[in-house]
């Protein structure tokens, strides 16, 4: 099974366990809210029938003649109505109030009121004796708009849980994916230095022979290379010591690396200002394997054919460096998508060198890498940025 394969696998697994969180969150909440706001409908009715109980009570009051009777229970519903706010207007005009904010209310105030009422909810019309009319106005009690409001401060603080939810996923992707990546480092490094010690003992013993010194020289060129790619690898996770270093001749030298040993079809053009030494706080080792993978990236997308143009750019507090390829370039969506650890393009490889490139930037040299600008078919550019002091 290849590593493409495998972590393909691995990052849907990650993004169906998201969306099935977030999904699962959404529709908690939304079900949530339409229950909740269900009975603040029921309670609404409810109330509204209270209402039309406690204006037949006062008709029956008001009804009564001086020596009868009102049974006890219209004295209940009339006692019971603490929390809605009602204003009666009964056929000879006269005004019921009950629950208001203002004790011993005006004449004007409770004009005011039923206008008020009558906006938010129609009032009762309730038939008094035959051919007389009451008129009921009243509103919610506070218990109900509270509840009112309940849902969507719900559906809010649900909607806060998901967004945290959803950054602290994020939070520990990245904090898995920084151990993957240190973990994985650390682990070359030491598979490699077993191998490269071994190589070192043949090239010395083939120098002993007089084996021919050409290709000695290249061979141990490209063994001392794989110790300076061990020790790059070997770095990951420590904290690496940075000295003032010519930006202009390391990356001449990276270049230069790799310009003899890719493709003839590919045309680098170099462009470093002459007769200016711009010098920045670098770990040399990982500078250039920056360099190095950024420009082999490129080459990957011009699939070998192509001009690679590499630019240092001088200012006051920083040294800039453009990786500009003519290769297929890519959509804007894709900016920031591949700097993450696991995403690729390609069917080999496990995705971490732009990680890798963004951890050494960003983190160790307090720097910044980013897609300056990209198009499909004509190709993209890079941009790092190293402070200078």
């Amino acid at each position: 099974m290849s590593a493409f394969f495998i972590k393909n696998i691995i990052m849907n697994t990650r993004e169906i366990i998201k969306t099935s969180i977030f999904v699962l969150a959404i529709i908690v909440s939304v079900g949530s809210w339409l229950y909740t706001n269900s009975l603040v409908n029921k309670l609404k009715e409810r109330e509204q029938q209270n209402i039309s109980l406690w204006a037949e009570a006062i008709n029956e009051i008001e009804n009564v003649d001086f020596d009868g009777s009102v049974s006890l229970i219209v004295y209940r519903i009339i006692q019971e109505n603490t929390t809605i706010p009602v204003i009666m207007m009964t056929s000879d005009n006269r005004m019921h109030a009950q629950n208001l904010a203002v004790e011993n209310p005006d004449e004007d105030f409770l004009q005011s009121e039923m206008e008020r009422m009558r906006e938010n909810r129609p009032p009762l019309i309730i038939e008094s004796s035959p051919g007389n009319h009451d008129i009921l106005y009243f509103e919610d009690s506070t218990i109900l708009k509270q509840l009112e409001t309940y849902p969507m401060i719900q559906l809010i603080v649900a909607l806060i849980f998901i967004v945290v939810a959803v950054i602290a996923l994020r939070l520990s992707n990245k904090s898995d994916q920084s151990l993957m990546m240190v973990g994985m480092s650390k682990e070359t490094a030491h598979q490699l230095g077993t191998p490269i010690s071994s190589l070192l003992a043949w090239i010395e013993i083939l120098k002993m022979q007089n084996a021919q010194p050409e290709l000695i020289g290249e061979v141990e060129k490209d063994v001392n290379r794989l110790v300076k790619i061990t020790d790059r690898f070997s770095k990951i996770g420590n904290k690496p010591e940075l000295k003032p270093e010519n930006v202009g001749e390391a990356l001449s030298n990276a270049v230069n690396y790799l310009r003899s040993r890719t493709s003839k079809n590919i045309e680098y053009v170099l462009k470093i200002p002459e007769g200016k030494t711009i010098t920045a706080p670098l770990n040399l080792s990982l500078f250039e394997w920056v360099i190095e993978n950024l420009c082999k990236n490129a080459i990957d997308a011009m699939q070998g054919s192509g001009t690679l143009t590499i630019t240092l750019f001088d200012t006051e507090k920083h040294a800039k460096i453009e990786i500009a390829d003519t290769g297929k370039g890519m959509t804007k969506r894709y900016f920031k998508r591949i700097f993450r650890a696991g995403f690729t393009t390609k069917k080999h490889g496990w995705g971490l060198g732009l990680s890798l490139a963004q951890r050494i930037v960003n983190s160790y040299h307090k720097g910044e890498i980013y897609v300056r600008n990209s198009e499909v078919g004509k190709g993209t550019t890079f941009r790092l940025k190293f402070p200078k002091k």
